[in-house]
């Protein structure tokens, strides 16, 4: 009984001691996790003519995805209140701020697969109200984060001329996941709500535009760094499958939003639209193919340079669903079955990535490996 009790007593502080550490590491790169999780639930629901299994696995996966929502959501909560300083910390610097970005996409996913996969589950009441809150929430939060951290990396951040990163892709990026996403909301508003089907629709277009047009502009720089300064850092080269994000996200917001033009706007502004996901689709997957397979490469050459597991490997899981999305909404709005088979090989492609990042995150949230403070990459 001694004995018991000094393990108790000696234990017990030592367990908060390893716990508040734990919580000081843990950064808001973790929401990366969450929208992993989710856009393999989301884009298994939206592949065409998906089989009944695959929507009950993915409707799985949504729970997950939404569970680890509320704990990576209770951990950033314990992370701010007991480490104000490291928090802060965060916001100042270049290569961490950029990952606030995450926050909005997980709350966004998550939401998405509510709607999507959640009636099942919650009920179609239920699942509509968690959506509409959620993509509420997101795309509030989105909107602060595209416009809060660039504003910080010019004010307050110092940035040397080959920090350029894929990662300043995430800010700019949660519009995009809010224009995507928003449309599947317009036919769950009242038939007689024509100004806010209307307002809805075309507010998730602004979000696009803010998006695609942020992403131009900060592309060149990414590219620019690489040709200069030769690849990025080992450990960081996962993080050029962020460039796909934008890509893969815009092609399936253009497709959602043709989906939901029909019951919000006039007939010819609904076919123009209909058209635009097609010629913008096409050319942009195109392209987004070309990206995936230069930074395949560039993880292949990693890979022999001593790749090692981190957190940077959930960068392969997101920005490879919203390409799957958007070749399957190609699909869906030309029929064809090229568009649906390279939707099924990209969804196989981010099943796969997803089960390297989360055994690799288990085992090391396991071993105590993770948490940890993040190394430097230089």
């Amino acid at each position: 009984m001694i004995v018991e009790d000094m393990v108790t007593v000696v234990s017990a502080p030592a367990a908060v001691r390893t716990t508040g550490l734990r919580l000081r590491y843990v950064g808001p790169n973790w929401y990366a996790a969450v929208m992993g999780t989710a856009i393999v639930g989301n884009a298994g629901a939206a592949l065409p003519g998906s089989p009944g299994w695959l929507r009950d696995a993915c409707t799985g996966v949504w729970v997950l995805a939404a569970g680890l929502l509320c704990l990576v959501l209770a951990a950033r909560a314990g992370h701010w209140a007991r480490h104000p300083d490291a928090a802060r910390a965060h916001l100042r610097d270049p290569a961490v701020a950029p990952f606030y970005g995450c926050l909005p996409m997980a709350l966004l996913s998550v939401g998405g697969g509510a709607l999507a996969l959640g009636p099942r589950v919650v009920g179609e009441r239920a699942a509509v109200t968690l959506d509409a809150a959620l993509w509420t929430a997101g795309t509030a939060s989105g909107l602060l984060v595209a416009a809060a951290v660039p504003y910080l990396m010019v004010t307050r951040h110092r940035i040397g001329a080959d920090d350029a990163s894929p990662v300043w892709l995430l800010p700019v990026v949660a519009p995009m996941v809010a224009a995507a996403l928003g449309p599947a909301l317009v036919p769950h508003l009242p038939p007689g709500a024509v100004q806010a089907r209307e307002a809805l629709l075309l507010g998730c277009y602004a979000m696009f535009g803010l998006s695609l047009l942020a992403t131009l502009m900060l592309l060149p720089l990414v590219w620019g760094r690489l040709l200069r300064y030769g690849p990025l850092p080992v450990a960081l080269t996962p993080a050029l499958f962020l460039v796909l994000g934008p890509l893969g996200q815009s092609t399936t917001a253009t497709g959602a939003l043709a989906d939901a033009a029909p019951g919000a706007v006039a007939a010819p502004y609904a076919g123009a639209l209909r058209d635009f996901s097609v010629l913008y689709g096409v050319p942009v997957m195109g392209f987004a193919l070309l990206w995936l397979a230069v930074a395949a490469a560039m993880v292949v050459r990693a890979a022999r340079g001593g790749l090692r597991f981190s957190m940077t490997w959930w960068s392969f899981t997101f920005p490879v669903g919203t390409c799957a999305t958007g070749a399957a909404a190609l699909a869906r709005h030309t029929g064809l079955d090229a568009a649906t088979w390279l939707a099924v090989a990209l969804y196989a492609l981010l099943v796969a990535a997803w089960a390297a990042a989360a055994s690799g995150t288990l085992r090391g949230l396991l071993t105590g490996a993770l948490p940890v403070r993040p190394a430097p990459l230089n």
